[in-house]
């Protein structure tokens, strides 16, 4: 693929998190000659969040592959209907059909334990230290810390929103990783998702920040949507 052929890689993250949470595949991308932009979701909003990967494909200025984890699954389902946007890239995420919510969605499957380990406060989400063994398990202690100290609170009425629209993934190419040692969405939920979606789909032994734990099976497989869209 010509570096005139590769689209953009636009990130997109998830609830308790920040555009830095991309760190670890981004520098691999770069290096490959992928224009790379990380979207900083203000998590106040589906509506905003969208309107955050707006200006991020149109700082790109071309053909962009979406990816997103957890949350981040949500908006680029919404976002993507975009005709900027070649493929999407699901990481342990969301893949919302029309009228679904997280909760709606999430109902159909067994709780996971990191919602146990919550707080809401003044109408926002933030996850408490002792949640992090459960979203972060395979990560060190101090790579937990430093999650837990860069959180981004999230507006609690965003989890009860439905999709408002069609799906992106109805329409453009899906690629996903199911993350098999997930504990804030099931691999259940995740390969529900997939299937669903009709997205080719890698399966990592990782908690549900595969993008830190085993990252080059992420650059893979966004590599792979990206050579996929330049066809």
């Amino acid at each position: 693929m010509s570096q005139a052929e590769k689209p953009s890689i636009i990130f997109v993250h998830g609830l308790w998190a920040d555009g830095s949470c991309w760190s670890e595949v981004i520098p691999a991308l770069k290096a490959e000659g992928f224009n790379v932009i990380s979207v900083q979701n203000p998590l106040t909003s589906l509506q905003d969040d969208v309107a955050a990967v707006k200006r991020a494909l149109d700082r790109a200025g071309g053909p962009a592959i979406l990816v997103g984890h957890s949350w981040g699954g949500f908006v680029i389902t919404a976002a993507g209907t975009d005709d900027r946007v070649k493929g999407l890239v699901y990481v342990a995420a969301l893949g919302p059909d029309t009228g679904e919510s997280v909760v709606s969605a999430a109902a159909k499957f067994e709780p996971t334990p990191v919602f146990k380990h919550i707080a809401v406060v003044d109408g926002y989400i933030w996850l408490n230290r002792d949640a992090l063994p459960h979203f972060a398990g395979d990560l060190s202690e101090q790579q937990q810390d430093l999650i837990h100290a860069t959180q981004g609170p999230a507006n609690a009425a965003m989890i009860e929103t439905g999709l408002p629209g069609e799906p992106a993934w109805k329409t453009k190419p899906s690629w996903y990783v199911v993350a098999r040692q997930d504990q804030t969405i099931t691999p259940a939920q995740e390969r529900f998702t997939s299937q669903r979606m009709g997205a080719t789909t890698v399966e990592v032994d990782a908690s549900h920040v595969p993008m830190l734990s085993h990252p080059d099976v992420v650059i893979g497989l966004i590599k792979k949507a990206a050579e996929a869209s330049a066809k």
